[in-house]
């Protein structure tokens, strides 16, 4: 099943290579989610198999990877390990936006790029914060920057910097004097007053080190402020958000794969035979099936048609939410039902279906949430009425 949605010999080379380290993520993953430690271990043997450099253009040494090969390779990933999926996948899926919409100078990204296939350098955003909830509710962010002279001074507290433990690079934004909407900061790490607060203690995705950021003082020069966000821009489709329901997808494809397994090597001495050939648990197993099925060949055709068609991909917004409320939502019935079908088994520390529970449960909160999707696509219902 996993290997369903490879179509080319490249496509299949890079998910044996993918693979070969998410079976080895896969051992270390409980120790991370009982610790709630920092995979430090699995980034360093991603950057060492060129895997953050996929999705730089072939043109400053990358892959260009399209987006349809992240879907597929960050859903094998999560399979090992939700959290390292997780939180790479920001990292490549930004490098990816980048340059699809050209956000940045040219020269920044260039730069930028080199960075990430030379030295091996890791990005992400840090946008949420504590008063404001999630970005995409409209919030005015309380993070500042002042401008004093020919530099900048920024101030603020961000929360769910995921990755923090090892980003060479945080994308900050903040509110800046003179300008009405909010922009974008590219922050080195060594930035004097710039530092991470260890919060990070959830029930879900524990080795994600999404820890606050905090911004005391920071002076950057002029150059830092390397994009004005337009609310109304055309960039409002971001394809490379596809890269959150392919791992929770991933997630779910780890449930079935297990519960398919134990399904035929348990054997209770109530019966004769395995579980696996009970009627009732192969209706539970095939209802399960299906569900999985719908849901990646949805994610799939939508990754695939934005990758195809790239004079229509800004218009796809409302497809690729749905693709996420679909894949989050899936997985969280997979695994609902791979756990009943495990009975109380699935609810030790050391069975794995705990874990792929509490961290699907993540997904709900991740962009774009249930219902700001549900009403986004009634709104596209009706227009066309």
């Amino acid at each position: 099943m996993d290997a369903l949605f490879v179509k080319t010999e490249r496509q299949k080379q890079l998910f044996t290579k993918i693979s070969e380290l998410a079976d080895r993520f896969s051992e270390r993953s409980e120790e991370i989610d009982q610790t709630g430690s920092f995979p430090f271990q699995n980034i360093e043997e991603l950057k060492s198999a060129g895997y953050t450099s996929l999705t730089v253009p072939k043109k400053y040494g990358g892959e260009g990877t399209s987006l349809y090969e992240l879907v597929l390779l960050q859903e094998r990933l999560a399979q090992g390990d939700a959290s390292t999926a997780l939180s790479i996948g920001w990292h490549l899926g930004i490098i990816m936006d980048l340059g699809n919409k050209e956000a940045w100078k040219a020269e920044t990204y260039e730069k930028l790029c080199k960075e990430v296939v030379n030295a091996g350098v890791l990005i992400n955003s840090a946008v949420t914060e504590p008063m404001t909830g999630s970005p995409t509710r409209g919030a005015k962010m309380q993070t500042t920057a002042k401008k004093e002279g020919n530099h900048w001074v920024l101030n603020g507290r961000k929360t769910f910097t995921t990755m923090s433990p090892v980003l060479d690079y945080f994308i900050v934004v903040a509110s800046a004097s003179g300008k009405d909407d909010p922009v974008q900061f590219l922050v080195p790490r060594e930035t004097d007053g710039l530092r991470v607060d260890e919060t990070w203690n959830t029930m879900a995705m524990r080795g994600t080190g999404s820890h606050d950021l905090i911004l005391e003082n920071v002076i950057l020069p002029e150059e830092s402020l390397v994009q004005e966000l337009d609310a109304g821009s055309k960039s409002k489709a971001s394809g490379w958000l596809l890269h959150i329901p392919a791992c929770y997808l991933g997630i779910a494809v780890a449930a079935r794969n297990y519960v398919v397994e134990f399904a035929n090597s348990y054997s209770p001495n109530s019966i004769s035979g395995t579980i696996g050939e009970l009627s009732n648990v192969q209706q539970a197993i095939g209802s399960l099936e299906i569900e999985l099925m719908n849901a990646r060949y949805f994610l799939y055709s939508i990754a695939r048609k934005w990758d195809e068609e790239p004079e229509t991909r800004y218009q796809l917004q409302a497809e690729l939410g749905a693709a996420k409320h679909v894949a989050v939502n899936t997985a969280l019935s997979v695994i609902d039902q791979a756990m009943r079908i495990t009975g109380a088994q699935s609810l030790f520390q050391s069975n794995p279906l705990q874990r792929y529970y509490r961290d699907a449960r993540a997904g709900l909160h991740n962009p774009p949430m249930d219902d700001a999707v549900i009403s986004l696509l009634a709104k596209k219902a009706l227009d066309k009425l």
